[in-house]
């Protein structure tokens, strides 16, 4: 039986060295034997079973749930890669709705006139997401604002969508970058003036709804995770430094 050392598993997964040895720390994954020099070496079951982990890890199951799906006695592989062949195929044929959507987006915005539906918009989203989506919208947030930002982004123009989601771009990336200043520095607090400057071509955005929405940042799973995938902590970075300018800018205006 082959058997390979950390390093040559670990570029065969597409892992770190550091993360197999984590793995083998917490018993997630043990080497079966180990070279006289001390090496830890992995055979045929220990990769199939590293195969096992990193398809959990994918859906994002924590390590130590993974650890006692495989320590269970009845787990059968067979029927596990059945079922992540099941999850893989359906998040495919999500994405592939969610590509159809971008390529609907992209022809539209090439006309001169923003004019998508509901149904364009949220495009790859279940009906259930959208309803929900829609109805968070409105008792988070104050409805007639709500109101305001559909029809201001029905009657912009393809140049001013596309100018305004270049600017969100912008902003959000530079304060990424501000993370390690205190949210009250002054050049952060100048990026968040922008911000809100952007936030209000969508609705009016006082002092008190400027702060429910960074609190809504951090709060709320999907704008969470939109932020995270830009900058761990950044949801969190961003709720802080838009109270500060609430309370110190916004509500000097009021």
């Amino acid at each position: 039986m082959r058997l390979y050392r950390v390093s040559q598993l670990a570029r065969m997964a597409g892992v770190s060295v550091r993360t197999l040895h984590h793995y083998d720390q917490i018993g997630l994954l043990k080497p079966s034997a180990r070279s006289e020099a001390g090496y830890r070496l992995y055979g045929e079951e220990e990769l199939l079973r590293l195969q096992q982990v990193l398809f959990y890890r994918e859906i994002g199951l924590p390590l130590e749930d993974i650890r006692r799906i495989l320590d269970d006695p009845g787990f059968c592989p067979v029927r596990a890669l059945e079922q992540h062949r099941t999850l893989l195929r359906q998040r495919i044929e999500r994405l592939a709705r969610l590509v159809r959507t971008i390529d609907r987006t992209i022809a539209r915005l090439t006309e001169d006139e923003m004019a998508l539906t509901d149904e364009e918009l949220y495009a790859g989203f279940a009906p259930e997401e959208i309803a929900r989506m829609k109805r968070e919208a409105r008792e988070r947030y104050d409805p007639a604002l709500v109101d305001e930002a559909n029809r201001r982004v029905s009657r912009m123009s393809r140049e001013e969508w596309q100018a305004i989601q270049a600017e969100g771009e912008t902003v959000t990336v530079r304060l990424a970058e501000l993370m390690d200043r205190d949210p009250a520095d002054p050049e952060v607090q100048t990026w968040i003036a922008r911000h809100h400057a952007w936030i209000e071509r969508f609705y009016p955005c006082s002092a008190d709804v400027y702060r429910g929405l960074g609190q809504g940042y951090a709060q709320h799973p999907e704008f969470r995770a939109f932020y995270e995938r830009v900058a761990e902590g950044l949801a969190d970075f961003l709720c802080v430094a838009m109270a500060h300018f609430a309370d110190h800018t916004l509500a000097e205006r009021e």
